[in-house]
């Protein structure tokens, strides 16, 4: 992972994305050792008329992502993997939309980690079945903000917290793999 090393402490900048056709939410914060600061956050939005096909709101989505990328420069992007939805067509869509905000990290060179949206929640409220509202409240009172972020760029705020709470725990001593045998994390 790249890391900016400011006058006494290692920080790495950390984008969010919350996907989806119409809104997508991003969200960035400096990990500055165990501290999280608040760098930015909000919406790319795409509209659906005769003249913007789904290719074109894809592409939409695609250089939004590209566009906070060279803003902020981020170190890593995290992205909330896509959950089964009861519409089939939905869901498809919105896989689509994911595919091309990961497609504007990667083209970008960045590393994308992914993380269930019950993952999320649990890391930034404590428990994986919370409300938005709770998860907006949690993401402003984490990052000190003086109101809560719009639902979109909260949950994408919520996934950076959610890497960064992570990296800082037991994932950063074993790494990127490892696998249980009796009860004890293991390093391969």
């Amino acid at each position: 992972m790249p890391l900016r090393v400011t006058s006494r402490t290692v920080t790495t900048r950390i984008l969010g994305l919350d996907p989806g056709l119409r809104v997508t939410g991003f969200g960035l914060i400096d990990v500055l050792g165990s501290r999280l600061r608040y760098v930015a956050s909000g919406c790319i939005r795409t509209t659906q008329n005769a003249d913007n096909a789904l290719p074109a709101r894809l592409k939409t989505l695609l250089d939004g992502v590209r566009e906070v990328i060279a803003t902020y420069q981020p170190d890593l992007v995290v992205v909330e993997k896509v959950f089964v939805n009861v519409n089939p067509q939905s869901t498809l869509l919105l896989g689509q939309a994911r595919g091309a905000v990961i497609c504007g990290a990667v083209s970008c060179d960045l590393p994308v980690v992914e993380y269930t949206a019950l993952q999320v929640k649990q890391a930034v409220v404590g428990h994986g079945k919370a409300a938005k509202e709770q998860v907006q409240h949690m993401v402003t009172r984490l990052l000190t903000l003086p109101a809560a972020p719009q639902s979109d760029a909260a949950d994408a705020l919520a996934c950076a917290i959610c890497h960064a709470h992570s990296s800082q725990g037991i994932g950063a001593l074993v790494g990127a793999t490892t696998r249980r045998r009796g009860g004890r994390m293991l390093a391969r």
